[in-house]
């Protein structure tokens, strides 16, 4: 199971035998990803097929030393010299006991840091745990601890509580095991208590010169041979059976500790709340002009199929035509919605800009100005070509007069800008800006004039392209009304009423394509050019967020890819659901 795919998690405890060392290997791939986490590596779980480890965890004088003596049966030389080291180790002592290994851990709660850290060690090494403590029953700090290690450190179901020296004097065991219990909260049916006095034990077996029957009744007071059957009831599943899900809890132990080295601080912190912040300014000012785009885009698709309808409403019943002002009503709002457009998506741009300028000041580049290049094409509702009556050619004659006459000024402006582009619209340009309506028209934006008559710097420039631009906006206006000019549709009976409403439907369904067309064309051209201004303020803005985005790609790459393999191991011993 080493391609990376998720593991079933209905697995048998022979299966966990090889699962967790698979995920462990994964977990090894990707804690050496990062020198953060690297050293980590050496805590992860490896295949193991020694001897199980049972920790004795608990403070200093709760007599571990004397409960391994008696699970030892050490003669007295020895019970002295093992109980009279205590506490002198720093470091975890092991002693074979029954197929197992005793690791006598160093005090905890002692205040000596030195011993607290080993025995933190030592029981992330353990199978199972005794946790032992006194009849003097433990205090607020020992019950916190306890119950840490039965709960996150997923000791429960492999440890045994040893409750030591309960023969000391005014210990009642009900009261001492019932307040244990008490103390134990979710755990009490969980784990075993077992009330014991390793000392009572230690000294009825050496003492030469009590009864075999006091020996026998002192042995059996003192709890030695309780605990000894529940270490075996714990281990009896054997190293295949016990290992994996204490190693499983241990790969947990080492995932947890690798989230809390990317826990940020300092100058990293600062970078990558940097790189956040520009992110979300930028995002912000990102969603702001797509808003604006998406509201503006439909607007001028619902002008553009308004107009329509007013064309197709207004069609003659006489000869099938659309009046002449009709014809110049609908050529303006055409060109009207599509400069609208472009001046309020412009201004939505320019909008965003100011906003990341406050924030970051001449950082920021100015966006392009906006050129609307969409276009409609051409669209014909002609029908095939046939001989005309006379009648049917002064029908055309007159549809094509009224379409030219309400479009003749429009023609004629395109003519000029069309002849001469730069001279025609710099003049056009000119006497615009000698007006303060002109001046409203060229200056939509802001960044055109600087007064009636005058100009900001490049801002001559950017009117001439401005009237240029707007030019190509009339010719667009005049193609998309291509069927106000076309009467080839007409059936030669203009008495036919079913005629006239084909007309008038086939010029509705043209604008309703028209305005389609429009609003995806201005929609995907409006992205584009946000999209490339986006790109330069983000490369501009890389000074700020280089080495904040870094860090910060690199912290949530890895923090997935841990979470990923926690949630797998977390699931292994997870228990089956009924």
């Amino acid at each position: 199971m080493t391609d990376g795919n998720p593991v079933d998690m209905s697995e048998s405890d022979e299966d966990l035998t090889s699962f967790v060392p698979a995920l462990s290997a994964r977990a090894e791939s990707v804690l050496n990803a990062h020198p953060r986490t690297r050293d980590l590596t050496a805590d992860l779980p490896r295949v193991d097929t020694s001897p199980l480890h049972i920790a004795l965890l608990g403070p200093y004088s709760a007599g571990k030393s004397t409960l391994i003596a008696a699970l030892l049966r050490l003669p007295p030389a020895e019970v002295a010299e093992l109980v009279d080291a205590a506490p002198k180790t720093h470091e975890a002592t092991p002693y074979h006991w029954n197929g197992v290994t005793l690791v006598d851990l160093p005090g905890t709660l002692s205040g000596n840091d030195a011993h607290s850290e080993a025995a933190r060690r030592g029981m992330r090494g353990a199978d199972a745990l005794m946790i032992v403590t006194t009849s003097e029953l433990p205090g607020e700090a020992e019950t916190r601890a306890i119950l840490r290690t039965l709960g996150a450190d997923g000791f429960a179901d492999r440890s045994v509580i040893v409750v030591n020296k309960m023969s000391a004097e005014n210990s009642d065991r009900e009261v001492v095991l019932d307040e244990i219990r008490k103390r134990l909260g979710p755990f009490a049916d969980r784990v075993p208590v077992i009330p014991t006095d390793a000392r009572d034990y230690v000294d009825a077996v050496n003492d030469p010169e009590l009864t075999e029957e006091h020996v026998e009744l002192l042995v059996a007071e003192s709890g030695i041979d309780a605990l000894t059957a529940e270490l075996r009831r714990i281990t009896a599943p054997g190293v295949e059976g016990v290992r994996p899900k204490a190693q499983a809890h241990e790969l947990i132990r080492v995932l947890k500790d690798a989230e809390q080295r990317w826990e940020l601080g300092g100058e990293e912190l600062d970078a990558a709340r940097t790189a956040k912040k520009v992110e979300e300014s930028i995002s912000r000012a990102r969603e702001a002009v797509l808003d604006a785009l998406e509201r503006e885009s439909e607007i001028v698709a619902s002008r553009i199929r308004t107009a329509g309808g007013r064309a197709a409403d207004g069609v003659s019943e006489k000869n099938g035509a659309v009046p002449v002002d009709i014809a110049t009503s609908v050529t303006g709002e055409l060109i009207d919605a599509r400069t609208d457009f472009d001046v309020r998506f412009s201004s939505s741009v320019w909008a965003a800009f100011d906003a990341l300028v406050a924030e970051y000041g001449d950082a920021v580049p100015e966006p392009e100005a906006w050129v609307n290049e969409v276009d409609a094409s051409e669209a014909t509702l002609a029908a095939p070509m046939e001989s005309q009556s006379p009648y049917e050619q002064t029908v055309r004659e007159a549809a094509e007069k009224a379409a030219k006459v309400g479009a003749k000024k429009l023609h004629e402006w395109i003519g000029k800008v069309a002849d001469e582009p730069e001279e025609a619209a710099a003049k056009i340009a000119n006497w615009l800006n000698k007006t303060r309506a002109g001046q409203k028209v060229l200056d939509a934006g802001g960044k055109i004039t600087n007064g009636v008559g005058k100009f900001k710097p490049w801002g001559k420039l950017k009117a001439t392209q401005k009237v240029a631009s707007t030019a190509g906006k009339v010719q667009w206006a005049v193609t998309a009304m291509g069927p106000l000019m076309d009467v080839k549709s007409i059936v030669q009976d203009q008495s036919n009423w079913q005629a006239i409403k084909k007309r008038r439907q086939a010029l509705r369904d043209h604008f309703a394509d028209v305005a389609l067309r429009q609003r995806t064309g201005l929609t995907d051209l409006g992205r584009q050019h946000l999209s490339e201004w986006v790109a330069e303020v983000e490369q501009s803005l890389s000074g700020l967020t280089k080495q904040g985005t870094e860090i910060s790609l690199a912290r949530e790459t890895a923090l997935e890819e841990i979470k990923g393999l926690r949630d797998e191991a977390e699931r292994l011993i997870r228990p089956a659901a009924d």
